[in-house]
């Protein structure tokens, strides 16, 4: 229901004003890589507006999320840390609560302490 929701108010508007952007803008425009040179052809590329808008669109999403994904790596590395002490620990308290014929043959095998 929700996802229908988002669909319809957020997908829609955005999708006809995408392409009316499209339409509108239609124009052959240069985009040179020289700024010293820019009749320069060789590095210069002839493309309609709404394909580079939407070109530094893709391009400045696939930034952000890199940018984001490598700020937030320490807390994924965190995470990991802290859900292998948490397994740990259940495996210790695991083998504590057998049987206690078993647990006097076995001593638990406790996770080392961390700084």
């Amino acid at each position: 229901m929700f996802n229908r929701f988002v669909v319809i108010v957020i997908f829609v508007p955005l999708a006809i004003v995408l392409i009316a952007l499209a339409v509108a803008n239609r124009e052959l425009v240069a985009f040179t890589m020289d700024p010293f040179n820019p009749g320069n052809p060789a590095l210069t590329l002839t493309l309609p507006l709404f394909v580079m808008l939407f070109l530094a669109l893709a391009i400045g999403i696939v930034a952000g999320s890199a940018a984001t994904w490598i700020r937030q790596g320490r807390y994924r590395k965190a995470a990991r840390r802290h859900g292998a002490e948490a397994e740990n620990l259940r495996q210790a308290i695991a083998r504590t609560q057998q049987p206690p014929s078993q647990a006097t043959s076995q001593a638990p095998n406790l996770p080392k302490p961390t700084a």
